[in-house]
């Protein structure tokens, strides 16, 4: 992408991003096990990253050379592959300290080389009784290419019998999705010694176990490997094709999708890499990465420990609401003023008890809600369908284009169809990644909404580690326009009009640039003037063009943002008055905040979605202001405490080097403790009053 202005290719800046995360892993302030699982996060996002960025570069580069062209997408794929092995190495020499620094706090990660002899005989029982049932390796054929059977993003151990001068090789699924990718060993002696061991390595220790009797080799040794393949897939639209037959049938295709990446054991021997490449087709436009002996490294997000608690994070307990807990029913809280929960500093429980009471209360009439991802067994679905069982009329609209969550969500739409629940699909040109919830109550005889605006999914699990804003209302201007959302999305032919919310793809962007030229034209006029948003992405062209000419005029930006961002701050002439950071901690920040100064009256606003293209013009995104004073301070608080980190905060610069904010003389200030503390102090302080 060229533009006339300082732009960053938003896939160099994801890896940018995921560098950060990577800085955690390795910063020594943090407890051991809290790194280790750092390690998992950044594997995670890098699988995904090359599912879905740089399986869309190669597409792009295919469709490009048709075209006679591709040589900037093409320039661009070799850096991006050239960051990735940066990457890999550091990665790499960060698990090998932290090896070290496991094992100084006496928990120990062995290979099959460093067992002893009564673990070595412990685990070849363990194996049979618990590991071998999930093992079927698939041997190599010449004529049955490995591709076609290769699942994506699992690690396979390539297996290389000798027998005389013959050579068979076989692949071996290492099943860490059916079984335990760690196993504790039994104690033997020293009581204090916690020793693991990787599913991986007790495969190698058991090689024999599984091919004695059945090949013939004098010698074996093993290798590891793992594919990742493209996550896109082609979505006809076929007019006998139900939206949810093709969705079944497009997750299909991704099974056989083109890989996009091989990651191998850089000890592989050269013939082993070339029979790999041959038989997976990877072509020259694939990512050969090398790496160490272990992959799927995103399962260590869940690495256990064996040892003291001192090891891992003290546990932040989720506050309970005092505006919820001071009445006897959700609805009376809410009538009572606007509540804005702050997850996972506060409980999400009061979302499931709001839904709860609605599923049996007489005066409930109805509930819309939308979603886009749930838990795999979710409180908030099941609860709708007992909402069925008591006659309330419940709507309730599938994004069955989330990406990775297509199964779950088709599984969802058939169990919920099955409950009787009014089940939509919205918009087949939109995803809808919008986060609401209507109940509507029969109250003094007139209709009664209230509603939920939210910046997270409605996941029980997710809502536990990432960091999200969601407002609960009974605003009849907001309600009634939550309202006409739903309307929108079953019917998008007809016309509305929002006063009040941020509706994309209809009116998000043109109300984005009015606000941004607003605050240029009080700038001009002397009046306070500033910008500060609180983005997951900043990569939209357009608006980063009107944030330039605002900078340029002389208002005041602030950036926080956690991912990809492809302004460049401190541009002389172009973006002197933007400043941008990024704050990677023990949760993920997700919360979208929009805060535009108003000359003296600062308009507040959170919403689902990013400043991205596909949030802004392709997808049904909410963003809503907040209107109630107290709640309007606590994002504004909330906002300032985030910019003043001088612990968890990155500069995002023109080099994209993730330097840490200089703490210079000023007191420590992590900003996620500190959100923790401020809210912890507003609750009592309500319980006082």
């Amino acid at each position: 992408m060229q533009q006339a202005f300082p732009y960053i290719e938003k896939e160099l800046s994801w890896l940018s991003f995921n560098e950060r995360v990577l800085q955690e892993a390795a910063e020594t302030d943090n407890p051991v096990i809290e790194r280790v699982r750092f390690l998992g996060i950044f594997s995670n996002n890098l699988d995904e990253f090359f599912r879905v960025r740089v399986g869309e570069v190669k597409r792009r580069i295919l469709i490009e050379e048709a075209q006679g062209g591709g040589d900037a997408s093409r320039a661009l794929l070799g850096q991006i592959n050239q960051r990735a092995l940066v990457l890999q190495s550091q990665f790499d020499e960060i698990y090998r300290q932290l090896l070290l620094d496991l094992a100084r706090r006496n928990v120990f990660l062995v290979s099959e080389t460093q067992l002893s002899a009564f673990h070595g005989r412990w685990l070849k029982q363990h194996f049979k009784n618990k590991i071998r049932r999930h093992i079927i390796p698939i041997l190599h054929h010449k004529d049955r290419p490995a591709l076609a059977n290769m699942e994506d993003g699992l690690t396979y151990l390539v297996a290389q019998m000798h027998k005389a001068d013959q050579v068979q090789y076989a692949y071996i699924p290492v099943p860490s999705t059916r079984t335990a990718r760690f196993t504790q060993l039994p104690s033997e002696g020293e009581k204090s010694r916690k020793t693991l061991i990787l599913l991986d390595n007790i495969i190698r220790h058991c090689l024999d176990e599984l091919f004695e009797g059945i090949i013939d080799y004098d010698s074996i040794t093993c290798y590891s490997m793992k594919l990742t393949r493209g996550a896109q897939f082609d979505l006809s639209r076929e007019i006998d094709e139900s939206l949810l037959e093709q969705m079944s049938e497009a997750l299909k295709q991704r099974v056989t999708a083109e890989p996009v990446r091989l990651v191998y054991d850089r000890e592989m021997p050269q013939q082993m890499l070339d029979m790999l490449v041959e038989q997976l087709g990877h072509n020259h436009y694939g990512s050969l990465i090398p790496g160490g002996r272990y992959h799927n490294f995103r399962d260590f997000m869940a690495f256990p420990n064996p040892g003291r608690k001192y090891l891992e994070h003290e546990k932040m307990p989720a506050l309970a609401s005092r505006q919820f807990t001071s009445y006897r029913t959700a609805f009376e809280a809410i009538s009572a003023g606007d509540i804005l929960l702050h997850y996972p500093y506060h409980k999400f429980s009061h979302l499931t008890e709001w839904l709860r009471q609605s599923a049996y209360d007489p005066q409930v009439r109805s509930i819309k809600i939308n979603v886009y991802r749930v838990a795999k067994n979710s409180q908030v679905l099941n609860t709708l369908i007992e909402a069925v069982k008591n006659g309330k009329d419940v709507t309730v609209v599938v994004e069955l284009q989330a990406r990775f969550d297509e199964g779950a969500n088709i599984e969802w739409a058939k169990r919920l169809t099955d409950a009787g629940v009014r089940v939509h699909f919205g918009i087949p040109s939109l995803k809808i990644h919008a986060k609401l919830c209507l109940v509507s109550r029969q109250e003094e005889g007139q209709i009664v909404h209230y509603g939920h605006i939210g910046t997270g999914n409605f996941h029980e699990k997710t809502a536990r580690i990432y960091t999200d804003y969601a407002l609960f209302t009974r605003h009849p201007e907001l309600t009634r326009e939550v309202d006409a959302v739903f309307d929108f999305i079953l019917h998008p032919y007809r016309r509305f009009r929002f006063q009040h919310l941020l509706l994309a793809p209809t009116d998000t962007r043109s109300k984005l640039y009015r606000f941004i030229d607003r605050e240029i034209e009080n700038q001009k006029q002397g009046l306070p003037a500033l910008i500060t948003l609180k983005l997951n992405n900043l990569v939209d062209p357009d608006l980063i063009a009107k944030l330039y000419r605002a900078s340029r005029e002389g208002v005041s930006i602030r950036l926080i943002i956690r991912g990809m961002c492809s302004l460049v701050t401190e541009v002389p002439g172009v973006s002197d008055n933007i400043r941008a950071i990024s704050v990677i901690d023990r949760y993920l920040e997700h919360p979208r905040v929009m805060v535009f100064g108003n000359g003296g009256d600062p308009q507040v606003l959170i919403t689902s979605g990013d400043w991205m293209t596909r949030n802004l013009d392709s997808r049904l995104e909410v963003g809503c202001p907040i209107y109630h004073p107290r709640l309007k301070q606590m994002l504004l608080d909330h906002l300032d405490i985030q910019w003043r980190d001088n612990q968890k905060a990155r500069l995002i610069n023109r080099a994209q080097d993730n330097p840490y904010v200089k703490r210079g003389n000023r007191k420590k200030l992590r900003s996620q403790s500190a959100i923790y503390e401020h809210l912890k102090g507003m609750e009592q302080a309500q319980g006082e009053s």
